[in-house]
């Protein structure tokens, strides 16, 4: 699955964008532990930048402990984990991408909608939020699928990064810092469009986790609703000691 990724001066520094890009793809498996990551000259081509940016972005890279260059010999992934503040443990994406699979997100579609008086998105968000639907794949099969409900003033992020960047990672580059988080799990049936975009059969139980997402205030930013397909892989959390 071929995904448009685009840079722009108006988001940042090109060579933090490209880098932030570069560690997300690490961070789920696209480019795995002892490979490689594209030349420079392909990065150069990719993003449109120049040979500067690139470089400045792998340095980055290496400081973070993600890749080392080696002369003649490219620049190699040496470590996919990040330090996290959603728990102690480590990512599902993590987990997965440590087992030797591949997560890749796709942004499906994003509006405004209105909510209705009595709903919970009303009580989160009042009137009107911002609805953002994504699909994960795992090794290319649909496996996850995610609508995400923000705060209205969202809607002016640009919704194309959601395919190369993380959501909170977004939330970040807003300066909205997301300080508590909430899961609930429960055994649900998943709406028919999120069933047909999975391609599971119709009435088949999935895994649902709901996600709230709260500032330093304690004001609701984000609300998530996730259908995991568990027979393709369970849902599984590792936690350091």
């Amino acid at each position: 699955m071929d995904v448009t990724v685009n840079v722009s001066r108006k988001k940042g520094p090109l060579y933090l964008q490209i880098k932030n890009i570069l560690k997300d793809r690490i961070l789920h498996g696209v480019y795995p532990i002892g490979t490689n990551v594209p030349t420079e000259p392909q990065l150069e081509e990719e993003f449109n930048v120049s040979k500067i940016t690139v470089r400045n972005a792998i340095k980055e890279l290496a400081q973070e402990g993600f890749v080392e260059k080696k002369s003649g010999k490219g620049t190699k992934v040496i470590h996919n984990t990040s330090a996290s503040k959603l728990s102690k443990g480590k990512r599902f994406t993590e987990v997965l991408v440590g087992e030797g699979y591949k997560v890749q997100k796709q942004f499906l579609q994003a509006e405004v909608i209105s909510n209705e008086e009595g709903t919970e998105l009303y009580r989160l968000f009042g009137e009107r939020c911002l609805r953002i639907e994504r699909l994960y794949h795992l090794d290319g099969v649909p496996y996850i699928h995610y609508t995400h409900y923000l705060i209205e003033q969202m809607e002016s992020i640009e919704l194309s990064d959601l395919n190369a960047h993380s959501l909170y990672g977004l939330l970040e580059e807003q300066d909205i810092a997301l300080e508590n988080f909430r899961d609930e799990f429960a055994v649900a049936n998943a709406p028919i469009h999120v069933e047909k975009i999975l391609g599971i059969k119709k009435g088949m139980p999935l895994l649902k986790r709901l996600r709230y997402s709260y500032d330093e205030t304690g004001g609701v930013i984000e609300y998530s609703e996730g259908y995991y397909n568990t027979e393709m892989q369970h849902y599984v959390v590792n936690y350091d000691v």
